[in-house]
């Protein structure tokens, strides 16, 4: 399967992906937003029961180049979204453990 290249950009829906892709594409999206050198990034994962934030959260907690993360603001799309805090610099030492 071919790779599939999305524009970097300070904010991801994940509502367009699988959710077998979630884990590499948060681990590859985490490390583009830091070489394009973006400290903070909004991941749109929806509201639902929740499963879906858990396992992002999950994912940002694990990975070293994630400084903080929290609910957006409601005008930002409130519990249904989180907001991430980067750490500057290389990327490639951020990969989830």
């Amino acid at each position: 399967m071919n790779a599939i290249r999305i524009p970097i950009e300070d904010a991801i829906d994940l509502h367009t992906f699988r959710p077998a892709d979630i884990p590499d594409l948060i681990e590859d999206y985490i490390d583009e937003c830091i070489r394009a050198g973006l400290t903070s990034v909004r991941i749109i994962h929806g509201k639902g029961m929740g499963l879906q934030k858990a396992r992002v959260r999950e994912l940002l907690r694990r990975h070293a180049q994630v400084l903080s993360f929290t609910d957006a603001p409601r005008e930002a799309g409130g519990w249904g979204a989180t907001i991430v805090a980067l750490k500057k610099g290389l990327a490639s030492s951020g990969r989830i453990r």
